[in-house]
């Protein structure tokens, strides 16, 4: 059964830094792309960024750009995102997906269930 499990969501100040894993389980996602999204309350969901398994190309929403890093451990299966220089508006549930590849996300029908971030001023 595919899994996929977000962690490292909490609390941070302004400016501060929190790291996300996405744990991918029960299959190879070698073919696949990985990807975050957030959403806040009341809000659309964004896309932050996704990653390739097979050469590890990149790229970024403008939420993330200059600011949030995404990568992979492959021996893991796991997919990582490194937040710095965090903003209150980036209070949201950060969501993990596995999918197609791209902005899009129809384009990923696997979710995990959601991490929580909240950054305080």
């Amino acid at each position: 059964q595919v899994q996929l499990v977000e962690s490292g969501g909490g609390s941070a100040q302004a400016g501060g830094s929190l790291k996300l894993s996405c744990a991918a389980s029960g299959r190879t996602f070698s073919s696949y792309a990985m990807a975050w999204f957030r959403r806040a309350p009341g809000k659309a969901r964004d896309f932050i960024a996704a990653i390739t398994w097979s050469d590890g190309s990149t790229y970024y929403g403008d939420p993330a750009k200059g600011r949030f890093t995404i990568s992979r451990d492959d021996a893991k299966n796991t997919v990582y995102l490194q937040m710095s220089s965090l903003k209150p508006e980036d209070t949201a549930v950060y969501y993990c997906a596995a999918g197609l590849g791209g902005i899009v996300s129809q384009r990923y029908p696997l979710w995990g269930q959601g991490t929580q971030v909240t950054v305080s001023s």
